[in-house]
Formats: C-alpha cells, structure tokens, sequence
C-alpha cells in the first residue's frame, strides 16, 4: 500500500516510527571502561593545552578549537536534550542549538565580567579558551550521561540502509558545490556549479523516492548535505567578503576582534547588538587557525545547514514522513535561502536557533512546562542573534495567541459539539501568556536599555503608524509585486526620481546656508539614465525555443512569476486542505493552525504596510513563515496530484526539482534570456554590487592612507563600493555620489563597476535602480588615482 496520498498503514501522522527515531533501548555494547561523558571531560585538558601553546600547528588549534566550541558541547548536551524531547535526533539537533547558544553566552559573560575587574582585553586567545574549557567542564559535571543502552547515533548511521547511495550523491554535491564557486572566482565558467545544483536536485528526489527504505537518520543526513551545497555554491563566491548584509556584519566582527573587546557604546547600530556576528566569530577565530573570510563563508553556512533538518524534525513529529521530508525541500527551494541567506550570518543563526524552538514546540509526548521553558531560551537565543527575526517571530506569537483565545471563545459556543471537539478544548494550548510576552519584554530590554539599539524599530513602527493613520507614506519594495495580497512594482524611474528627491531634500538646509553642493541648476542639468538590468545571451537551446516563437524572457519571468504565484496559493490552500479535506496528508491540532495563521498574517502585515517591505524584505519574511507553514504548503501539494494515484510522489519530485532548478538558476542558464545570478557567473546585477576587486580594494587602501597622512578630507563612493570597500574606509565617508548629494571638496572613489562601466546602483524604496553616471560632473577635478579597476579624483 503507498503513501502517496493521506495516511499510510505504518504512516501515523502524529507519531514517528519507533524503530526508527526513538533511541533504542535494546540491549546495547558492553559497557566501556569510562562514560563517555568522563573522556569528553579528560579530552578537555589535551584541548586547552593545543590552544594555550604559542606555536601549535594551524591543523591541531582549528581541530581543538571545533572541539571545544562545538564538539565536546554537542555531545554533553545531548544527555540533557534527552530528557526534553523524545527522539534521538532531534536531542542531537537541539543540542547544537544550545551548543551555539553556549559559546555567545561564554564570550559574552567574560567579556562583560572581566573588564570591571581590569581586563581591557577580555576576548584573547587564552581568555577565551578557559573560558570555555571551564564552562564544558562545568556542563560535563551538571549534564546526565545517556542512556547507556542506546546507540550513539553514528553508529546508528553507519550501519543503516541507504546511506552509501545517499553518502555517494551528497559528497559529489558538496564537492561541486565547493570546486564551482573556485573556478569561477578564478575567471572560469559556472558548469560546475550548474552541475552542483543538478546533483543537489537528484538528491532530494532520492531521498523522497526512497522515503520509505531509508531510515530517518540517512533522510536528514542527506538533507544536511543537499542544504549545505546549495549555502557553499554562493557563499563561497569571492575571494573576499561577498553579498550583501555580510559586508557590515563583517565589519562589527573586525570591530570586536581589533580592540578583542565588545563594546555597543562605541557603535550604537543593530547589526552591533547580534552576538551571532560579533561574539560568536571572535571565538572561532580566536581559538582555531580559519581565516575570518572562512568564518563567515563556511562555519556560519554550515552550521545554517542544519536548519532543514530541524525543520523536517519538527514537522515529522506531527506528520507523515512524505509531509515532513516536502516541507523541509520547500524550505530550501524557496530562492531566499541559496541567494540571500549566505549573506545574512546573524539570520542564519537566527533560523538555526528557530527551527530548535519549532522543534521542542511541536515533541508533544514531553513535558509542556519544560518544553515551554526551553522554548523561551531558545528564543532569548534569537534575541541575542538577530533583531529582526525577533519581532517577527513575537508579532507571529502575538497573532497566534489571541487566535487561540478566539477560537476556544467560539468552540465553547453551541453544545452539539461533538465529544471529540470538547475533549480538544480542554487540552492545553502550548502557547500562553508569559511564552508570548516574555521573549517580547527580552526583545525590548536588549535593544533599549542594554545595546540602545531600537532605532531602526522605532522608526519603522513610526512609518507603519503614519501609513496606517493616513499619513505621508511611501511606496514598498517591487518584491510585494509578486504577492497575491497585492502591490504593484513601481517603475525604475519613478523610483530614481523619489531618490533625487529625497537628496534635494536632505541637502536643501546646507544649501540655502552656501553649502558646498553642486549648483541646482546643473543638477537638474545632467541626465541619469535608467539602465535596464543586462540579460544573458541566448544558448543554442534557447535559440531554438526562439525560432519556433516562444518568448525565452517572457518564458523565465512566466515561470518565476508562476513560483510565487504557487508557493502562496499552496501555502494558503494548505489550511483548507488539512482542516476539512476527506483524505488530508496532515492533520494538524490547534496550535499549528493558529501559529501558522499567525506567520502567514505577518507575511500579509509585510505586503500592505510600506515600510516593513522596504525595511525587512518580504521574500525573507515568507522564507521565516516557512518555519510554520510549510506542513500546510507540502500537505496542499500532495491534495493537488492525489489524483495520480500511486504516482504522486514521483510527481511531486518533478515539481520539486523543477522549482529548484529554475529558482536556483539553472533553467535560465540553460536558457538565456534572464539575467545573470551570481552563484552561476561572473556577470549579473549581484555581481556588480555585491563582489569584491583586488584593484578597488588597492584603491581604497591608498585613498585611506593619503586622507590620514593629510589628515582631512570627505571621501564619497556609490553606496555599493562603500559596502565592499567599508572595512578599509576608516575615515570619514559618504556612501553616495549622486550629483545631487555630490561635493565639490571630497575625494570620489569609483569602484570596479562605476569604472568599468559608468553604471551606479542605488537602493532605495526597497529597490535596486541602476543608472548611468553623469561622468562630466567629474571633468572638473584632478584624476589622482588609477589602476584600471578603481579611479579616484581629487
């Protein structure tokens, strides 16, 4: 009998199998010398020694570094997640969770202990390692050993079914996925990389046509890989820093690293306040030999990696394995996570420690006053992580909350209610009050009075007051055009006149006081073309498409198009179908409904409200709501093609694998006729942006040594050249060269791509708008630097 459809036979929703996920309480190996909780404790001192020795070999400090921040702490956790959830993997997976929470906790504790005491440098190599010795240690004294009857989980995989083949194909991607990137920051193709992407969609069709056969530990071993593929294929681009938020993120961890002392006072910014990105790297870098590249393009990547899993876990803990395994590929197919998440270090640990929550949330069969104290740690996690995930995962609890209240209000209506419903409305709900409000009051004691870093909230919540009052408000991102709860993409032009604009006005006071800005009248003189994104050339496939009159840029926009248009139609549908459908996959108590409803009310918050697309983007607020509602979305999925019968699933891998190779970008290079993606080329508007030059990067260093030897000067770049060049730009710096916020004292930087090209990006509104540069406002002044891929003038 298959499981294509609802519930199989050996399929219980709610309840994973036992010969498979629970630990195994058979007679295990014969009991060993020592526990295995007293040789991670002897293995402690070999450690530190490594780390305290001026001269230990970079090999033998990286491995005791990992085993001291991650190792040692994983596996002594695991006897305490043991008693709070109920599967073995699951114990492993929270226990990552709390390890990372550990080593922000750690550093935090003596970086804030210590200087009061006269330790200006409390974040050294030797501090850090006691420190974080003394804590194993102490977690090894309080933690229970395991059960000695149960199976260390490694040995559980190397013995199960299935793993050679899933081993096989997940080695091969991560191998590709770490040669592409190589060659391609090396001026080579992107085949390796389009192949990478291929071998990762394979793998996820094996592991749902093989559900079945495979036990839960191979399943979540070979999404672990296909993740942490699709993470290295883009974060590994760029011999330097690369992307986006990443770039700043890295400048705060240089901050705290430089003076190995953590102070928010000195920069009073969000990003400042995430410990995920400033305490936590420090560590890594401190007490093993990875380069501080290496730390944000593949420890924080590769510990992200885990968040599928997490989010499988927490689904197959109330759903079939065919709803548990689909949920987590929709987390990973969705485009956010392989184009934007490689660049959001303090999100990644953000979501990490998320999908732990989700996880205890959803293991009803342990303790509720437990599981709902563990719940609001992992959340003080999120906290100390990252401020926005924050807000967005209270406002979801918020709405979930007073859904519940709501809806308990009208079941106790009417009293032929069945037996069934009345049981059910007595059970307790795992969310009340204090779960809600707690991590709230956390949220706002951290940005307020301790980090003083509410700001940007608060003057969001003053857009979003202003909006909704009828007020002055702006346009929101384009990215809201592809909702189906409405928005509508504003015109590059509209928006590069809103920029102008918005300069004039900024500047408008200095000007009327005789400030040094460019005339208005030549202002308004010089042209700044809209420059349309330059798509790629058609492929010989594409040609053919073209010749028998199929549009390929009308068929790649129809088809990311489509994908949006399907993940909200099936996300939405999802509820109906599991709530009221005859043969639903999933069937999902109270509390899934209600936090689920909640996300999807933030994502519908996200889409009419200006200002919250434009400062927290859309795309990344669906990509958190997955979190949630991704049950629903894969439970839609298998309604949709139940009528395939027996052929659902390998239907549904079809869809799957399409969807990943078109979002990812692998159906518009075959293709043509769309613009580039970085993780595939070496052009693209990504590209442009976002990736770093060694010349520009000279460049800036000259520049910042000239200004500091002269010991005056303003320095203005584009916005996106100040993004990849910030670390090296000491002094003081405008990150725009409009002509309209233009001065005619300042030194003007043009990166690679202002050099190269004459083309400048700006983001604004939510949107980026590329424009062609007015080079003649630069004719009046002294070219004093070049070096053919960055110019300075004078």
């Amino acid at each position: 009998m298959d499981d294509t459809l609802a519930l199989r036979v050996d399929e219980p929703a709610p309840e994973p199998a036992a010969d498979e996920e629970r630990p195994s309480r058979a007679a295990g190996p014969r009991r060993p010398l020592i526990s295995r909780r007293f040789a991670i404790l002897l293995s402690l001192a070999p450690a530190s020694v490594i780390e305290l020795l001026p001269q230990s070999p970079g090999a033998l400090q990286t491995l005791a570094g990992l085993w001291l921040l991650f190792g040692a702490p994983v596996l002594l956790w695991r006897g305490i997640t043991a008693r709070i959830v109920t599967t073995g993997t699951a114990a492993l997976l929270l226990s990552v969770g709390f390890t990372v929470m550990t080593d922000i906790v750690v550093a935090l504790t003596v970086n804030t202990a210590l200087p009061p005491l006269g330790v200006e440098r409390p974040l050294t190599r030797l501090i850090l390692t006691v420190a974080t010795a003394g804590a194993v240690l102490v977690l090894g004294v309080l933690a229970p050993e395991p059960p000695r009857s149960e199976t260390p989980l490694w040995q559980t995989l190397l013995a199960a079914r299935g793993l050679r083949p899933v081993a096989a194909v997940g080695a091969l991607a991560l191998v590709l996925a770490v040669a592409g990137p190589i060659r391609l920051n090396n001026g080579l193709g992107g085949a390796v990389s389009t192949v990478a992407l291929v071998v990762v969609a394979a793998l996820i069709c094996l592991l749902l046509l093989r559900r079945a056969r495979y036990p839960v530990e191979v399943l979540e071993f070979g999404l672990y890989c296909a993740s942490a593929a699709l993470l290295l294929i883009t974060s590994l681009r760029g011999q330097f820093i690369t992307g986006h938020d990443i770039q700043k993120e890295f400048l705060y961890f240089r901050l705290a690293l430089g003076g190995e002392y953590w102070d928010i006072s000195t920069y009073t910014d969000p990003y400042n306040a995430c410990l995920s990105i400033t305490l936590l790297p420090v560590s890594v870098f401190q007490l093993t030999a990875l380069s501080d590249t290496a730390i944000f393009k593949v420890v924080l990547p590769l510990l992200f990696a885990f968040t599928p899993v997490l989010v499988h876990r927490a689904v197959r803990n109330v759903a079939p394995r065919v709803v548990a395994l689909i949920s987590a590929m929709y987390f990973i197919i969705f485009p956010t996570f392989l184009t934007d998440m490689p660049y959001l270090g303090r999100q990644e640990i953000a979501f990490l420690l998320l999908g732990c929550a989700m996880v205890v949330l959803t293991d009803s069969d342990g303790s509720l006053p437990l599981r709902r104290i563990v719940f609001v740690v992992l959340l003080g996690g999120i906290v100390l992580s990252h401020y926005s995930t924050t807000y967005v995962v209270v406002g979801t609890l918020a709405v979930s909350y007073l859904l519940d209240k709501v809806w308990r209000l009208v079941s106790r209506r009417g009293r032929e209610r069945a037996r069934r419903k009345r049981r059910e409305d007595r059970m307790l709900s795992f969310l009340t009050w204090w779960v809600v409000l707690v991590p709230a009051a956390l949220a706002l004691l951290w940005s307020g009075p301790l980090t003083h870093t509410g700001g940007q909230l608060e003057r969001t919540l003053s857009s979003v007051a202003s909006a909704v009052l009828g007020g002055e408000s702006e346009s929101g991102s384009s990215d809201t055009a592809y909702s189906i709860l409405g928005g509508e993409k504003v015109p590059a032009t509209e928006r590069l006149k809103e920029y102008k604009a918005d300069l004039l006005k900024q500047t408008a006071a200095e000007r009327g006081e005789g400030g040094d800005y460019l005339p208005l009248k030549e202002v308004n003189g010089l042209s700044t073309p809209v420059v349309e994104v330059p798509t790629m050339k058609l492929t010989l496939v594409g040609r053919v498409l073209d010749a028998v009159g199929i549009s390929v840029p009308g068929l790649n926009g129809g088809l990311r198009q489509a994908a949006a248009l399907f993940f909200q139609v099936m996300a939405m549908a999802g509820f109906v179908v599991a709530l009221w459908a005859r043969r639903s996959a999933f069937r999902p108590v109270r509390d899934q409904v209600t936090i689920a409803a909640g996300a999807w009310f933030m994502v519908a918050v996200f889409t009419l409200v200006p200002q919250l697309s434009v400062d927290y983007s859309l795309l990344r607020a669906f990509q958190q709501g997955l979190f949630f509602f991704a049950p629903f979305l894969a439970t839609a999925t298998l309604w949709a093609l139940r009528w395939a019968r027996h052929r659902t699933v390998p239907l549904a891998c079809v869809l799957l694998a399409g969807l990943l190779l078109d979002l990812s970008g692998v159906v518009p290079k075959v293709l043509g006729g769309y613009p580039a993606q970085v993780q595939l080329s070496n052009s693209g508007q990504y590209y442009s942006i976002y990736y770093p030059h060694a010349e520009e990067r000279r460049a800036a260093l000259w520049l910042d040594a000239r200004v500091g030897k002269e010991g005056t000067g303003l320095v203005q770049t584009d916005r996106f050249s100040y993004s990849r060049l910030q670390a090296l730009l000491t002094h003081p710096t405008l990150a725009d060269i409009h002509p309209a916020a233009l001065r005619s004292d300042s030194y003007v930087l043009l990166g690679t791509t202002p050099t190269r090209t004459g083309r400048v990006t700006v983001f604004y509104g939510g949107d980026l708008i590329t424009y062609q540069y007015p080079m003649k406002v630069l004719d009046s002044r002294d070219l004093i630097y070049s070096n053919g891929g960055a110019v300075i003038y004078r």
